[in-house]
């Protein structure tokens, strides 16, 4: 029989304070569960600016600890009223100087499930993240939800094939990749690699990414926010460049053995030959 999963991902621009960031992304989750949504992915550090286009200590206020600190706890209790499984990319202090880019995943009864740690993290002109992000140490988890199996992989992780597989192998049905990436650097890229990985790994993916300039810097965040099947094909419409918008799809489930009992890829890899990739 066909399971259908209607999801949701959410692209805003920046209010100018945490608080009202907070709140904006309260009301998706409200708009999402009104839609029907079982599932809500918001976008990359999702209750603040993008900060990294700057390199400023200041900035380090805006993480806390997962789940201890009263963001994963206010959002527990707001799962478990609207029976939604929500997806959490936040700045995350393990301890003082100890800072990740985190997704923590919290299931539809609000129970936390875990958190994955971006594990790629760049340094380049208007993405100073080395100065605020250890590299991830979590491995690719795969959370056992309300909704099935859901994976997390964070914006420049994208450009890695290693942590996408690791995700499939895994067993995730839906990937989310929560993302702040700027019109004329990556644009090229953002509707080719999730649904080439997509093909890949045989498993639904949600693209997120946010709109708008912010004042910290000249990055132009382009959304067009998407879901794309195992046949690399967007669910639906791809959202607007330009203004914040929640997008909710019905994903068929079916279509994941529908694929890979045409395909294969996961009986016919060859895992003893990969070896001296990893010795580069």
């Amino acid at each position: 029989m066909s399971r259908v999963i209607r999801a949701a991902v959410f692209q805003t621009a920046w209010t100018g304070d945490k608080e009202s960031m907070i709140q904006v992304h309260e009301q998706a989750a409200r708009d999402a569960a009104a839609q029907g949504a079982q599932v809500l992915c918001f976008q990359e550090l999702f209750y603040g600016p993008y900060f990294c286009q700057v390199q400023d200590p200041a900035f380090y206020e805006y993480a806390e600890q997962i789940p201890e600190g009263p963001i994963v706890r206010r959002f527990q209790a707001l799962a478990k009223e609207l029976g939604l499984v929500l997806v959490l990319p936040m700045y995350e202090e393990e301890q003082p100087g100890v800072l990740y880019n985190t997704a923590a995943v919290i299931d539809a009864d609000g129970s936390y499930l875990g958190k994955y740690r971006k594990t790629h993290i760049p340094q380049v002109r208007g993405f100073w993240e080395k100065f605020y992000f250890r590299p991830g140490n979590s491995g690719w988890p795969v959370f056992d939800t309300a909704v099935g199996k859901v994976g997390v992989y964070i914006c420049y992780d994208r450009h890695f094939p290693e942590g996408w597989r690791a995700l499939g192998l895994a067993g995730a049905e839906i990937v989310f990749n929560p993302s702040a990436t700027s019109r004329g650097l990556s644009g090229y890229l953002w509707q080719l690699e999730q649904p080439a990985a997509a093909v890949a790994n045989e498993y639904f993916i949600g693209a997120i990414n946010r709109v708008g300039i912010e004042e910290y810097g000249d990055n132009d965040f382009y959304g067009t926010s998407y879901f794309v099947d195992p046949e690399a094909q967007f669910v639906g419409e791809v959202a607007s460049d330009k203004e914040p918008e929640l997008v909710v799809r019905d994903l068929d489930m079916a279509k994941l053995r529908e694929v890979r009992d045409r395909w294969q890829f996961y009986r016919d890899r060859a895992p003893a030959t990969y070896g001296p990739l990893t010795d580069l």
